[in-house]
């Protein structure tokens, strides 16, 4: 199977995973199969690929020289397909992870399915950003949470 193949077909599972996070009843099952069915499966592929791929088993010579104890290095790691998806998979794992992890603790503070939509969304697309913005936002309910408890 090419780079380009396993690209879409991580996209197109990381992309189911966030339509269930964003628009299905959101309880303990739903969560279970996003984190297990989403996450876990994203994070076992890019394990079995990212130990192929650095120890030459698949794509052998495809890691270009690249390393990842410098920039040049981890440039060159990049600048091949398997490096590219492969960094893509790493971002695509963690990014729904998050995604997870700003759903639940919104639900538990109580903000809305509209409220949460941008946080998930800039997460999706920007990871970092997402979960910033997300952070500074919480902050507010959950000092009022911690206060009323």
């Amino acid at each position: 199977m090419s780079w380009d193949t396993l690209f879409l077909l991580f996209n197109y599972w990381a992309f189911v995973g966030w339509a269930l996070l964003a628009f299905a009843p959101r309880g303990p099952k739903m969560l279970a199969l996003i984190l297990y069915a989403g996450v876990f499966l994203l994070c076992l592929a890019y394990t079995v690929l990212i130990v192929g791929f650095l120890t030459g088993g698949i794509d052998p010579g495809g890691s270009g020289g690249g390393d990842f104890t410098t920039l040049a290095g981890v440039m060159r790691l990049f600048d091949t397909p398997g490096g590219a998806t492969l960094g893509w998979v790493h971002y695509l794992a963690f990014d729904l992870f998050t995604g997870m992890w700003i759903a639940r603790d919104a639900d538990q503070k109580g903000f809305g399915r509209i409220v949460q939509f941008p946080f998930l969304f800039l997460t999706l697309m920007a990871g970092p950003v997402g979960l910033f913005l997300w952070l500074i936002v919480r902050e507010r309910r959950a000092r009022a949470t911690s206060k009323a408890a």
